[in-house]
């Protein structure tokens, strides 16, 4: 999706709100959402980091290098 344009008429009329209050408003808005969307990313990585542990103990995943990797992907 182009970040240009609105993906629905509910982000069209966020952006129009948005555009609306103060610049130093709208800056502390910005960065309210980086700071959310670092966190969902963060949750999200360590959920990611907890399914990935229960896949090792599980024999599901294995270690090796990447020249092991390669020698896998081979057979």
């Amino acid at each position: 999706m182009n970040q240009m344009t609105a993906s629905s008429p509910q982000f069209q009329q966020a952006i129009e709100t948005v555009e609306q209050l103060p610049s130093d408003d709208q800056a502390l808005l910005i960065e309210i959402i980086r700071q959310r969307l670092i966190d969902q990313r963060r949750s999200e990585i360590a959920e990611e980091i907890k399914e990935a542990r229960i896949a090792y103990r599980k024999g599901k995943v294995h270690r090796g290098s990447v020249e092991d990797l390669m020698k896998e992907v081979s057979e």
